[in-house]
C-alpha cells in the first residue's frame, strides 16, 4: 500500500502523521486490498474566527477510487469524522464485491436409492 500524507498551508508533524496512520489501520483492517492512499490536510485561511481545517482522502482500491472530505474547526476532529465516513464507504464497497448468491443444493433423485 502506497501512502502519501501532505499538508496545504500546514506542516505535517510526526504526531499528526501517526494519528492519521492509527486511524487508517481501522480502514485497512476491514478491507486489505487497498492499493494507494492519498491524504491531504488543509488549513483554509479565511477570517480568524472562520478558520476551517479540512481533511481529504483518496483511497484507490481495485476497480474504484473512493474520495472523502471533511471539514471541522479542529483538525483532529476532522480526521476522526473523515475516517468514519471512509470506513463506511469501504465496508459498503467490500459488501458490493462479495457474491451474495448461494448455490442451491443439488436435487437428489427420488428414484435412485
Amino acid at each position: 500500500m502506497n501512502l502519501t500524507i501532505s499538508g496545504h498551508h500546514l506542516e505535517v508533524t510526526p504526531a499528526l502523521r501517526e494519528y492519521v496512520l492509527t486511524k487508517l489501520d481501522r480502514v485497512t483492517r476491514h478491507f486489505d486490498q487497498v492499493v494507494d492512499v492519498n491524504v491531504l490536510l488543509t488549513v483554509e485561511k479565511k477570517k480568524e474566527k472562520e478558520r476551517r481545517q479540512r481533511a481529504e482522502v483518496t483511497l484507490h482500491v481495485k476497480g474504484r477510487d473512493i474520495f472523502v472530505e471533511q471539514s471541522h474547526e479542529d483538525l483532529y476532529a476532522a480526521i476522526d469524522q473523515l475516517m468514519d465516513k471512509l470506513d463506511r464507504q469501504v465496508v459498503r464497497h467490500k459488501d458490493r464485491l462479495q457474491d451474495h448468491h448461494h448455490q442451491a443444493p443439488k436435487r437428489l433423485d427420488a428414484g435412485t436409492p
